[in-house]
């Protein structure tokens, strides 16, 4: 698996097909309830680059036919993939759509563009906010002179209706619904629970106690009313500037089992190792603790392994000090934090209280997650292009190793303070 962005993917040399399910209709019934994150996502705008995608190879011989018919199958399955925004009298509103049966798009390419290139331009154009709906399947069909024969089918959407955990799910019901090759069959797919019920579910909670209110104030007191900034300069930030996306190995297989191994004679978990390293490092580049912005899912309850939509609301880590009982107590509080609904939390300072140079950290071991896919798929993870004023690292485990993708601002002072920052994690996790 790899994790990786639009302009840095790989795709075979070939023919570039979407397929096309447009909304026809609404379907009648009372607006759906819309999550926090959801509102501050969509509360931005229509545009391109707030999608996110995921690419696997499926099997030689592969229809479009079948791919589609495949798909279907999954929007089916999926609420939220039958889900639109629009603005009614001022006010956003989430409804129910009706799509239609389907067309297959070619996509020619122009002289010397990359299949990559003509899948950044279909999901920027169909994969926004507003857009009904918000997300589009492609399949790039490799040319004669390509060995692998294997078509390779992207999935993306906008982060409105997905996490990366919701693109595992996409791709597993997309190959359970294609049919077998040879018996024919397919397996049938069940409803999922839609994200909505769980959007509800989160409305109907009792309020949060106090004292995880007074913890969110110190949090952002901390910071002066704002969510944690990335402690080292990054430049002139008055606008947002284009952005760097950094994509390192960091440890192969054999130099992750090591420090599992390490951190397991140690009582502690993998990731409870990795702040204490990020920790030091953080000290040791930027006299500062390691404080982020710290994403956690929401998939509380096992109907929702299995389901699509943004289980992800965010928390904020802060460590100190590199002893693991430290950084362990740091990461249950993090999570502790994001088990509460964050739009009464957040009330008091006018929703997500975002700003210049805000510093986001995420961790995903995809290996524990309840979905697990074949290798041989070749995944990849994939972001879109997008203007930035902060700085966002994502870790990934998986069998592979240890990987991260970073975003960054691209000033000439940010160049220099992160890139030597992620040299300074590479090699701590190395010598770990």
């Amino acid at each position: 698996m790899r994790l990786t962005n639009v302009t840095q993917m790989a795709l075979p040399a070939g023919r570039v097909y979407s397929l096309e399910l447009p909304a026809v209709d609404r379907v009648p019934g009372k607006p759906l309830p819309i999550s926090f994150d959801q509102r501050r996502h969509v509360g931005e705008g229509d545009r391109a680059g707030s999608w996110m995608a995921i690419a696997a190879r499926i099997p030689a011989g592969t229809t479009r036919e079948d791919l589609a018919r495949a798909w279907k199958a999954v929007v089916a399955r999926h609420g939220t993939l039958r889900t639109a925004f629009r603005h009614v009298d001022g006010m956003m509103t989430l409804e129910t759509v009706e799509l239609g049966p389907g067309v297959w798009r070619h996509h020619p390419a122009a002289d010397g563009q990359l299949t990559r290139e003509i899948v950044r331009v279909v999901f920027d154009r169909t994969c926004r906010p507003f857009a009904r709906p918000s997300h589009r399947l492609c399949v790039v069909e490799p040319d004669d002179t390509v060995t692998d024969r294997r078509p390779v089918v992207v999935v993306g959407g906008d982060h409105s209706h997905l996490d990366m955990w919701s693109l595992k799910v996409l791709v597993r019901d997309l190959l359970a619904a294609l049919p077998d090759q040879r018996t024919g069959r397919s397996a049938p797919l069940s409803t999922a629970a839609p994200f909505a019920e769980h959007t509800a579910l989160l409305e109907s909670l009792p309020p949060s106690p106090d004292e995880v209110h007074l913890r969110w104030a110190e949090i952002l007191d901390a910071a002066g009313g704002v969510m944690p900034r990335f402690p080292l300069p990054l430049g002139d930030l008055s606008s947002v500037r284009n952005e760097v996306v950094d994509v390192r190995d960091v440890l192969d297989a054999g130099e992750l089992a090591r420090i599992e191994e390490e951190a397991s004679r140690a009582g502690i978990r993998l990731i409870v190792r990795a702040m204490s390293i990020l920790t030091a490092v953080m000290a040791r580049t930027a006299s500062a603790p390691l404080r982020a912005v710290f994403p956690v899912h929401s998939r509380t309850e096992p109907r929702w392994h299995d389901a699509v939509g943004w289980f992800i609301t965010n928390t904020v880590l802060e460590c100190g000090d590199t002893d693991p009982a430290a950084c362990a107590a740091a990461v249950r509080q993090a999570i502790e934090l994001g088990s509460h609904p964050l739009g009464p939390i957040l009330a008091p300072y006018g929703g997500m209280p975002a700003s210049p140079g805000m510093f986001a950290l995420s961790w995903l071991d995809a290996r524990r997650l309840p979905v697990q896919l074949d290798p041989d798929l070749e995944l990849q993870y994939v972001s879109a292009v997008v203007p930035t004023d902060g700085v966002m690292i994502w870790f990934i485990v998986t069998t592979s190793g240890l990987h991260l993708r970073c975003r960054y601002p691209d000033t000439a002072r940010a160049r220099v303070s992160v890139s030597g920052w992620l040299d300074e994690i590479q090699r701590a996790f190395r010598v770990a």
